[in-house]
């Protein structure tokens, strides 16, 4: 008999995918954020890929800043890590920034743009069948404007943030995707210092909850 392949899972995100740490303003190690902890908690047969962007927007370009634009980074980023058993996204904090002006319904209309986009890169994928989980990121917490990052993101994070949970579970309906909403989970919440970042906590329990959800959605 021969050995059952590696399933490769690419987690496509911002900040909270690279695993920021907003108490000590660096990154949390391998055995602390939820990537790391989710390929553990998978064990062998499995491989994460940890693509995770600090301000990454689903398909926005930021005119302050070069390269955060998901749309444009997702096919090259899929085909490096070839074949691709299942894609996770989760986008979306950085594009409600109030210098975007973008909409609740602005933000799911760009996901829904980097979803398709997936779809459309069939090469990638093992025998030629995407397969995305779609997932709406934690909403934003009104102590956000208390913290140094409120200059960065503006006004009207928390209530746009919110708002994506019924419009993406939408967009991975009408795309044929899976789909999650973290901010439902248990656990998943945001740290004390800016309100925007997973908790340390929160990684343990977001990889824990992954681990047990992913082995039904990929094909054995």
């Amino acid at each position: 008999m021969s050995k059952a392949y590696t399933k490769k899972i690419v987690c496509f995100g911002d900040s909270n995918t690279y695993g920021y740490n907003a108490k000590m303003i660096n990154r949390f190690t391998e055995d602390e954020r939820w990537t790391c902890l989710m390929a553990k908690y998978l064990g062998e047969g499995y491989h994460v890929a940890e693509e995770g962007l600090e301000g990454r927007t689903a398909c926005l370009e930021d005119p302050l800043f070069e390269g955060l634009c998901g749309f444009q980074y997702l096919y090259p980023c899929l085909m490096t890590h070839k074949p691709v058993d299942l894609l996770v996204i989760m986008l979306g904090t950085n594009d409600v920034k109030q210098r975007f002006s973008c909409t609740p319904e602005n933000v799911a209309k760009g996901m829904e743009r980097l979803v398709q986009k997936a779809v459309d890169s069939k090469l990638a994928f093992r025998d030629g069948k995407p397969n995305i989980l779609l997932i709406t990121p934690p909403a934003i917490e009104p102590g956000y404007r208390g913290t140094s990052i409120y200059g960065e993101m503006g006004e009207g994070c928390v209530e746009k943030s919110r708002a994506l949970a019924p419009l993406y579970e939408q967009v991975a309906k009408n795309m044929g995707c899976h789909y999650l909403n973290a901010g439902q989970i248990p656990g998943v919440e945001m740290n004390p210092y800016d309100f925007m970042h997973l908790s340390l906590e929160a990684h343990r329990v977001f990889a824990k909850f992954l681990a047990e959800k992913i082995p039904e959605l990929v094909q054995a």
